[in-house]
Formats: C-alpha cells, sequence, structure tokens
C-alpha cells in the first residue's frame, strides 16, 4: 500500500486515506470492513463473513455474495488493502498505529507502565490520549447483534482504561480533575463498586467528605434495590475508613518510612528494596496486569510455575508497577539460599531493615511493625519452605490488614484466601501484527546482549523459533542457549538439545558466602543451569513424587489418570496413592494439568496433564538411572495395547466417535508404544495388535495417516517370519489383512501380492483364520476386479465375522457387501444390501457408520434409481463426514455427488466438484486408477462433461473446484442449487 491509511472501530467504522475520509455507504460492505478490522492481519474465512453479514439465516448464494462485497470493497479502499488467501481474506495494515484499537491498546499498556514506575504525570498524559481515540460506541452504525463477541470486550478495555486514568489523576494529587468523569461513570454504570469507591475517594481528598459520605449510601441503596446485595467489602472497609479519618486516605508529602539502616530504597525516594534490573524484560504484559487485577481483589497472590519460567522477574517486574500504590513501599524477601525454616521470620526482618532489640521474636516484630503500613511483602522462592512462609504469611495477614504479599512459588502456599497465578512459559506463536513472539524476542535480545549479531534471513528465523519451542518457552533455558550461540550456530545447538543438561550448562552462582542470618550461601547451593533447576524440582518432592515423576517420562504428549494407574502403579507405587502423588506433582509445577472435554465422550469430561519436554526428558534421565526404563515402557506399550483393542472391540456403536477422538489425542503415545515395540520381537505381537486395532477403528482414515498406518504394519508384519521367510500364524493373518487393506483402499497394485501372503499365513495359520481372507478376498475383487463375485465373497466374510462376535469387522464387511452389490449387482440385490447396511448402521446408532450408509444410499439411488434423488443422502453424508473432522470420507463423497451431477446434465457444475474432489483425494494418497469402479465411473463422467463443455470451460470449471478453500461448502451449494432447479423443472 503506497497510500497511508488509518482505520478505526472505536465509534462508526471509519477508514482515512491520505487524511481523506474515504466514503463506504452500504452497511454491508461497511460489515465486511468492520470484520476484517477486527481480525486485521489474520485470515478471516468466509463463512466467517457470511457469520457476520446474516448469522444464523444466510441467504442462498452467501458465499458468492461475500466475494461480491470484497471486490466493491476492493474498489473503494484501492488495490493491495485487502488480499486474498486461500483460506479467505486479510486485510492489511501496514503501520503499527493504522488502526485505532491498536494505538488505544499500546497508548493504554504505556500509560499503565508509567504509572507502574512512579511517573503519574506521564501516564495521564498517554491515557489521555488513548481515551480521545474514541468516537463514540464501537461500531455503533453497525447491526449490534453481528459483533456480540467484540463490541462488549471493548467496552470494558474502555471502561479499564477510564479506571487506570482515575487511579493516575489521583496519584497525580489532582483528585478535582476526576470528578467530572467519575460522575459521568457511576451515572452510567451505577452498580460497578470500582468507580464509586474512586469516586468517594476523589471527593474526600478534596475535602468533601460529606459527599463522600453521602456516595456509599446511594451505591448502597442501588445496590440492595437491583440486586439485592450490600457493598462489597473493600467499599465497605473504606466507608469505614473514611469514618475514622484514616491517614493514608490523603497522602501526605512526606510518609515515615520503613526504611533503616541496611536497607534500600529505589532511586525514586520511594520507600522500598526491589533491585535494580540489569537485563531487558521482555514480555508478559497479561501475565503482569493478572497479578496486579488479583492483589486488588485478594492479599495474597502466589505466582507458580516450572523452574525457571520467569517467576520471580515477573514478581518484581509487577511489584515495580504497583509501587505507586503502597505508600510504605515494596519489600523484597529471597528466600532462596535459606535451608533453615527457623530463620524464616529473621530473613523477612531483616529484609524489611527491622532492627529490634526485644526479647519478643521476630514474628511479634514483624507484625507489629506492619499493623498499621500498606506495603507490599515480596517473598521470593518459597518452594523449599512452604509449611513455614504460609504460616508466617497468615499470621501477618492476620495482624495487618493493609498489607499485601506476593509469593513465588514452584508449591502454592495453601493459605486461606491465596490467589494462585500460574505463570505460563513464553508465548511461541508470532504476533497478528508480525511481532516475533516472547520466545523469540527474548533469545535475539540476549544472544544480541553476548556480542552474536541478529540474524535477518528467514531460515535462521524458523530455527530459532524451532530452538524456542524445543526449549518450552522456558526462559532460563532460552537465556542459556542465547550463552552458546556466541560460539554455535542455532542450527547447532538445535543438533545438540537431545542432551540439553549438559549442552545449558553455563554455570553461575547466586551468590556467595554465608549470610548473617545463617543460611547457607555456598558454591553449588543454587545454579542457574538447567540440570540446577531440574534438581532443585526434584530435591522438593517426595520420594513418591519422584518415583511418579521419572516413570511419567514414558509419555509423549499427554496422559489421563487412567494411564498413569495402569501404567506407573506397583514397585513402590500403589494404585491407591496415584492420584495424591499426581496432584502433588501439579502442586509442585512439575505436571502441567488442562481441565476439560478430552473428546472421550463416553467417560465424560476428565483432566488430562503434561510434562514440559525439558521436564520430561530429566524424568527420562532419573528413570534410566533407576533401571526400570523397560520395565515402564512395556507397561506403557500393553496400556495402549488394552485401549485400542476397547476401542476395536466397541467400534460400530454409539460411542464410536469418542473413541476416535480419544485415539487421535492419544496418537503421540501410541507411536511410542509402537516404536518400541518394533525395536524388540518379542513385543512385536503387541504392537502389531494396535496397529490392526487402529485400523478397526478407522482412527488412521480419520487423521488422514493411511501412509503410516502401513508404514507400521508393514515393518511389524516383518516380524512373524517362517522358515521360507514369508509370514505364517494367527497374528500374521490379521496383520497382513490389514496390509493388503490399505493397499487396496489406496489403490495400490502392490495388494494383489499381499493378499496372497495373507492367503499363505491362512493356510498355516488353520480354518479359523478364514473370515479375514474371505474379508480381504471379496474386497479385492471389488476394488481391483471389478468381479459381481465380490458380492457373495463380502456376505459370507460379515456372516463370519458376526458369528465370532467381531461386530466392528462385520460391519464393514457390510459397507463393502452393500457398495459391492451398487456397483456390480441387479437393482433388487442393491437395494436389498443398502437397506440391510442402513438399518444396522441406525441400529447401532454409530455416527461415522451412518455417514458410509448415505452416501451408499446415494449411491444405490444414482445407478439404480433417480439421480435426483441421490443428492440428498451425498449431501447428508458429506455435511455429517464435516462435522465429525472426518478427513477420508469427504472425497468419496465429492466424488460421487460429482457424478450424480453428470447424470443430471449439470456439465460445469459437476466439473467443479470433481475438480473439489480431487483436492480432498490427493490429502488421502488413494489413486483412483487402482480403485476400479470408482475409475469407470469417473471416466464416464468425465467423457459426457468433456462432450458438452469446451476445454478452456471444462478448465475453467476444474480450477475453481480444485482451487476452492472449502470444496465441500461449494459443493452443498452447488447441489442444493441443482435440487430446486431440477425440482422447479418436475413441477413445470
Amino acid at each position: 500500500m503506497d497510500a497511508q491509511y488509518e482505520f478505526g472501530i472505536l465509534g462508526p467504522v471509519r477508514v482515512v486515506r491520505d487524511g481523506r475520509d474515504v466514503a463506504v455507504a452500504a452497511v454491508q460492505l461497511r460489515t465486511v470492513l468492520a470484520a476484517l478490522l477486527v481480525d486485521a492481519d489474520r485470515v478471516v474465512p468466509v463463512g466467517a463473513l457470511v457469520d457476520r453479514l446474516w448469522g444464523d439465516g444466510p441467504p442462498r448464494g452467501a458465499r458468492n455474495a461475500v466475494q461480491n462485497y470484497v471486490l466493491r470493497l476492493r474498489r473503494a479502499l484501492g488495490a493491495g488493502v485487502v488480499v486474498t488467501d486461500r483460506c479467505g481474506y486479510v486485510l492489511r495494515v501496514a503501520e503499527r498505529n493504522g488502526l485505532d484499537v491498536r494505538r488505544f491498546a499500546s497508548l493504554v499498556a504505556a500509560g499503565r507502565t508509567a504509572a507502574g514506575e512512579g511517573r503519574p504525570e506521564r501516564a495521564v498524559g498517554l491515557l489521555d490520549e488513548a481515551l480521545g481515540l474514541w468516537r463514540g460506541d464501537p461500531l455503533g452504525d453497525l447491526p449490534a447483534e453481528r459483533f456480540q463477541d467484540v463490541v462488549p470486550a471493548l467496552h470494558e478495555q474502555h471502561l479499564a482504561a477510564q479506571e487506570a486514568w482515575v487511579e493516575a489523576v489521583l496519584a497525580c494529587g489532582r483528585p478535582a480533575d476526576a470528578l467530572p468523569r467519575l460522575r459521568r461513570l457511576t451515572d452510567g454504570h451505577p452498580l460497578d463498586e470500582r468507580f464509586w469507591a474512586q469516586r468517594m475517594l476523589a471527593l474526600y481528598r478534596c475535602g468533601r467528605q460529606g459527599e463522600a459520605l453521602e456516595c456509599f449510601r446511594v451505591v448502597s441503596a442501588v445496590l440492595a434495590e437491583e440486586l439485592g446485595i450490600d457493598p462489597g467489602a473493600e467499599l465497605q472497609d473504606l466507608h469505614q475508613r473514611m469514618l475514622t479519618a484514616a491517614p493514608d486516605l490523603v497522602p501526605a508529602p512526606r510518609r515515615r518510612e520503613l526504611v533503616t539502616a541496611g536497607a534500600r530504597a529505589p532511586s525514586s525516594g520511594a520507600p522500598g528494596n526491589l533491585p535494580a534490573e540489569t537485563t531487558s524484560f521482555v514480555g508478559r504484559e497479561s501475565e503482569i496486569d493478572e497479578a496486579g487485577r488479583l492483589l486488588a481483589r485478594g492479599r495474597l497472590v502466589t505466582l507458580t510455575g516450572v523452574g525457571g519460567v520467569g517467576k520471580t522477574r515477573l514478581a518484581l517486574r509487577t511489584a515495580r508497577r504497583l509501587a505507586p500504590s503502597f505508600p510504605d513501599g515494596v519489600w523484597l524477601t529471597d528466600l532462596a539460599a535459606l535451608t533453615d525454616p527457623a530463620l524464616l521470620e529473621r530473613a523477612v526482618a531483616e529484609s524489611l531493615g527491622l532492627r529490634d532489640q526485644s526479647m519478643r521474636s521476630a514474628g511479634d516484630a514483624i507484625a507489629d511493625r506492619l499493623r498499621d503500613r500498606r506495603l507490599l511483602l515480596v517473598l521470593d522462592n518459597c518452594e523449599h519452605l512452604v509449611g513455614a512462609v504460609a504460616a508466617l504469611v497468615l499470621r501477618l495477614l492476620r495482624a495487618a490488614p493493609e498489607l499485601r504479599v506476593l509469593a513465588t512459588s514452584r508449591e502454592r502456599l495453601c493459605v486461606p484466601g491465596e490467589h494462585v497465578l500460574l505463570v505460563p512459559c513464553l508465548t511461541l506463536r508470532d504476533e497478528p501484527d508480525g511481532t516475533p513472539c516472547e520466545a523469540v524476542r527474548l533469545l535475539v535480545d540476549r544472544s544480541a546482549a553476548g556480542g552474536t549479531p541478529p540474524w535477518a534471513d528467514e531460515l535462521r528465523a524458523a530455527a530459532a523459533t524451532e530452538l524456542c519451542r524445543r526449549l518450552d518457552g522456558i526462559p532460563l533455558a532460552i537465556e542459556l542457549a542465547a550463552v552458546r550461540l556466541s560460539a554455535l550456530t542455532v542450527e547447532e545447538v538445535l543438533e545438540r538439545l537431545e542432551d540439553r543438561f549438559h549442552l545449558l550448562s553455563a554455570l553461575r552462582e547466586r551468590a556467595q558466602g554465608a549470610g548473617p542470618s545463617g543460611v547457607s550461601n555456598g558454591p553449588g547451593r543454587y545454579r542457574h543451569t538447567l540440570r540446577g533447576v531440574m534438581d532443585w524440582s526434584h530435591g522438593l518432592c517426595t520420594p513418591g513424587e519422584r518415583l511418579l515423576w521419572s516413570r511419567l517420562s514414558v509419555f509423549v504428549g499427554g496422559f489421563d489418570l487412567e494411564a498413569v494407574e495402569s501404567v506407573c502403579t506397583g514397585g513402590g507405587i500403589a494404585r491407591a496413592d496415584v492420584l495424591d502423588l499426581v496432584d502433588g506433582l501439579v502442586h509442585k509445577s512439575v505436571v502441567t494439568v488442562d481441565h476439560g472435554d478430552t473428546g472421550r465422550r463416553r467417560y465424560g469430561s476428565a483432566s488430562r496433564y503434561r510434562l514440559l519436554e525439558t521436564i520430561r526428558q530429566y524424568g527420562a534421565e532419573r528413570l534410566r538411572a533407576e533401571g526400570d526404563a523397560t520395565g515402564v515402557r512395556v507397561r506403557h506399550g500393553e496400556h495402549y495395547r488394552d485401549l485400542t483393542a476397547r476401542a476395536a472391540a466397541e467400534w460400530c456403536g454409539p460411542d464410536e466417535v469418542g473413541w476416535l477422538e480419544r485415539l487421535r489425542t492419544e496418537l503421540p503415545n501410541v507411536r511410542s508404544a509402537l516404536d518400541f515395540c518394533r525395536a524388540d520381537p518379542g513385543r512385536a505381537p503387541i504392537g502389531a495388535q494396535i496397529a490392526v486395532d487402529l485400523m478397526r477403528t478407522r482412527a488412521w482414515f480419520f487423521g488422514s495417516t493411511l501412509g503410516e498406518a502401513r508404514h507400521w504394519v508393514e515393518s511389524l508384519s516383518q516380524q512373524f517370519p517362517d522358515a521360507a521367510g514369508g509370514a505364517s500364524g494367527a497374528p500374521a493373518v490379521v496383520v497382513t489383512a490389514m496390509k493388503t487393506f490399505i493397499a487396496l483402499v489406496q489403490g495400490d497394485p502392490a495388494a494383489t501380492a499381499y493378499l496372497a501372503e495373507c492367503r499363505a499365513a491362512a493356510r498355516a495359520g488353520g480354518e479359523q483364520q478364514a473370515a479375514p481372507v474371505e474379508y480381504m478376498t471379496g474386497v479385492h475383487a471389488l476394488l481391483v476386479l471389478s468381479d459381481p463375485a465380490s458380492i457373495d465373497r463380502l456376505a459370507r466374510a460379515r456372516a463370519e465375522f458376526a458369528a465370532v462376535g467381531q461386530t466392528g469387522d462385520a460391519h464393514m464387511a457390510t459397507m463393502f457387501w452393500a457398495m459391492a452389490a451398487a456397483f456390480l449387482g441387479s437393482g433388487d440385490v442393491a437395494r436389498a444390501a443398502c437397506a440391510a447396511y442402513v438399518a444396522e448402521a441406525e441400529a447401532a446408532g454409530a455416527a461415522w457408520a451412518l455417514t458410509w450408509a448415505h452416501w451408499c444410499t446415494g449411491l444405490t439411488e444414482l445407478l439404480h434409481g433417480e439421480p435426483l434423488r441421490a443428492l440428498v443422502p451425498l449431501c447428508d453424508a458429506l455435511v455429517r463426514q464435516r462435522a465429525l473432522d472426518d478427513n477420508w470420507g469427504p472425497a468419496w463423497s465429492l466424488e460421487t455427488l460429482a457424478w450424480a451431477l453428470g447424470a443430471l446434465g449439470r456439465h460445469r457444475q459437476a466439473v467443479v466438484v470433481l475438480g473439489a474432489a480431487r483436492r480432498h483425494r490427493r490429502v488421502t494418497g488413494a489413486q483412483l486408477t487402482g480403485l476400479h469402479p470408482f475409475a469407470a465411473l469417473h471416466a464416464r463422467t468425465q467423457s459426457v462433461v468433456r462432450d458438452h463443455l469446451s476445454a478452456d470451460a471444462y478448465a475453467d470449471a476444474w480450477q475453481r473446484g480444485a482451487g476452492a478453500d472449502d470444496g465441500i461448502a461449494l459443493a452443498l451449494t452447488i447441489a442444493h442449487e441443482a435440487h430446486e432447479a431440477e425440482g422447479v423443472r418436475a413441477a413445470e
């Protein structure tokens, strides 16, 4: 964009180009513009624009209308502003401040930072500028219901900015300036106590105490009348302090300070002992804001998180920002080097500069000194003294009502009223405006500080992102990696990460010598190395927790409680103790818990756990040292064998979709189990069973990973050799049958040779292996030979599977039997087989099976009935497949839908859908030429439409389908229009 653009949504939608307003008159165009601006510089899918424009009732041809609106919007704005992406549209905002809502957020953040640094005048100026960007209600010229997910959040940000502005004005000693805005805020938001509190305080500081007390009476009446409640504790406390004329309500020119001999005060002159920062601070704005909000609501906030995640830096930055709110200062006590809990009170007293020579305890002296002070006490590194710290904090909070405590600990304190903020790792995704993620920014900053020149090429930038991802975004690990970048490239560091604990071992001792408190600060006590941090966390755990930590390292990606109980019990861990041990590791920030629905509909909501990769690797080292790695891996493989076997047994039932979702979640663990089994011939049968059962549940189909399925099945089948070098025996029959099946559905000519292997294995295994061979022979006769004999073979396989209770396999044989009858049988046979399949799927309540039942209904209608009647069941199949996130089925539903359109004489539309089907089929990896019945109907349809279309028209239509971002939606629209048009024609 050569022109300079300014966009606005903080009021009516506005566009300014080179200083002049650009008129966008039509409401629909302004709605599209607003939708793109709300997600500026991000891809907005066409479906999202449809939702913005019409909600739940889009008209026919809505997607085409969206394309038209975008075209008109481009004409109004100029070239290069709205860009087409394969998934939708992007509105590019070239300048960081080119969108008012971004400018607003930036100014508010800067204002908060200035306030936190004790510069309220600067804060007022920045917040004034931010609030000046508001021109009225956000998106006020558009239907409110279209942006219900955006406008309320913007209003809340506006109110929060006004609240911050009032706080800054009050901090400047200008309460009268705040009163007009506060009057408007309390009038507009009479139930919001925060503005009443600010108004009362401003009136009080103006010497209008009577009016301040009257405000309390008014808000009390409003809350009682509207909500039936009394004012909150903070408002009541403010009222009480006004009644008693508490001296801290009016800031004095000079406040008495806690600073005494030995205590340091910041350069600003405010009391306290916060150390000056020696390195830059990167990111964490949302965490700082959240910590501030929690301290405003409660009196104790504990920052928890894995070692090295940056709890201390976050606490210090938060404390510095909040310092203006604490006239008696912000005081830091670092407990990292303290080993004796009995010395805790003395350490806190010394950090406060308290010199008490009386006979009373240090705790009594601290409580007495803090009783009437308003200060923030920061207790850093509490995890090894949790009990003693918790007892002292509870005592001080009870003794000093104005005290706030900000603690950092790998384990929460469990004190009544505690608010816990889990400190996450640094972000690993770039910002929407292209700003690098926090982790990469830290790596760049620290490597530059070490003399490493910044990299500009995309390859090294990508490597830097991968390095940060492999380090889990842990700040300490990233900083240590940055040290290595002075001698190694990013790529070389990545190559050596398997030994990360040795690689990231630039030792920096935390302290030297011994302090007057008697703390031990000797060499090696606490070292800033990755291994040192992990050792420190490990030492804080109980013996049972340490043992569980090491065993949990066998899990990849994540795990649930059921898996832990199955894999990690025995040899020192009782099943009854697992929950408490997991809970202990969660509280010690070793295990991360994700609450919510795991997709296991059969089992309902559950919690899922994970270890950061760094923590997992440390646990794996410990497990190897304990000599139990093989035993735990064996139990891990057996657990996932049992899990996949249960899924296969319940396939083709009401829980099949839930099982698919669960297996998709567990796929990293399944792969790990398969890899372990493949490496040990003695465990190969277990691996083979896992791979086969995953095929039975169609999990590989859903993930578009048939190639991976084939890899596992083929590699494991080699573990069952006979004397002649071929597979034999009962397990081999099932494995080679599945290998044959994968090759068949992929259209691979090797399927014929695999079928011969399967038959040979069956001969060695006996008659009990007849069903899989009959099944594969029938599928081969259908897909490779187009032989009508496949109908009878598949019917026999179906009956044999049912006779031995293999319901899922029987259902799959039924599906191929109905398919063979449709492709190769007479009309009566096809309809009977289809009816039996549909009835079976409906009786089972199997959602996935029903999608194929609808497809088979459409296929049968197309080949033995009326093509028009095929459209509805085929579209129904597509809709259901999309809802299930099925990556395999839509390729064949689209293909069949194209055949139906061709049969109806809608040649151009048929080609469009053929193109869409081709795009989906490429994802599956299937070769149409190897699937003879499908290839024959595909060729017939192509021949018909080519006879009716020119080469250019055919190519254009094909490209429209193949290039569509959402081929399914396009095909459904085409089918709907065709169905309506054919209905009208029939009526005429």
